[in-house]
């Protein structure tokens, strides 16, 4: 599929191999990848899950070329974020925010703290076809096993054990449980 853009000139959201991208005039700029749209792996050999395209070539962008993926635990939700290294900027900036507003409203806030939840993501590495190993320590968190659903929500993707997903209770979430549900019967 060729990249879409949307706004003026070569400036905007592109939707590349249908994930949207924030572009610049001279490529992906500091403002943070958008993932949108779906993906499903199965575990393949040697442990390995496949990174859909959509979202390999979002995350290559967003790690200046190189075939590597920033995964850590979901805050709230029982699964795994995925984004490209773009995202640690963006990271600061939010850290910077939440102390700003603790101080405007006389709230300790601890900055290391929250550097540590922040930053603690591990590094992975793909091969040319988005074929990579979630460590088993992150796996067992979120209770991956067999395969994988993938689920694009603005600056990261989650990545969910299908069944830890159809557990979920409330409307919000119908919409990925049946794309995950299609996905896992091998559609789309």
């Amino acid at each position: 599929m060729a990249t879409q853009w949307a706004g003026c000139g070569r400036r905007g959201f592109a939707r590349v191999f249908g994930v949207f991208v924030w572009r610049g005039a001279t490529g992906v700029t500091g403002i943070p990848v958008i993932y949108s749209g779906q993906g499903f792996s199965p575990k393949g050999d040697k442990e390995r899950f496949l990174l859909p395209a959509p979202f390999r070539k979002a995350v290559t962008e967003s790690s200046a070329g190189k075939n590597l993926l920033l995964v850590a635990k979901h805050p709230a939700w029982e699964c795994l974020v995925g984004y490209g290294e773009s995202r640690r900027a963006g990271l600061m900036a939010e850290i910077d925010r939440e102390h700003e507003m603790a101080t405007r409203a006389g709230q300790p806030f601890d900055r290391d703290l929250r550097y540590f939840q922040m930053f603690d993501c591990a590094e992975i590495g793909f091969d040319n076809s988005g074929r990579f190993v979630i460590p088993a320590y992150l796996k067992a968190l979120v209770g991956i096993d067999e395969s994988i659903y993938l689920q694009g929500s603005g600056p990261f993707f989650t990545l969910w054990a299908p069944d830890v997903l159809a557990r979920q209770q409330g409307p919000q979430w119908a919409s990925a449980q049946a794309a995950c549900a299609s996905m896992m019967r091998g559609g789309k």
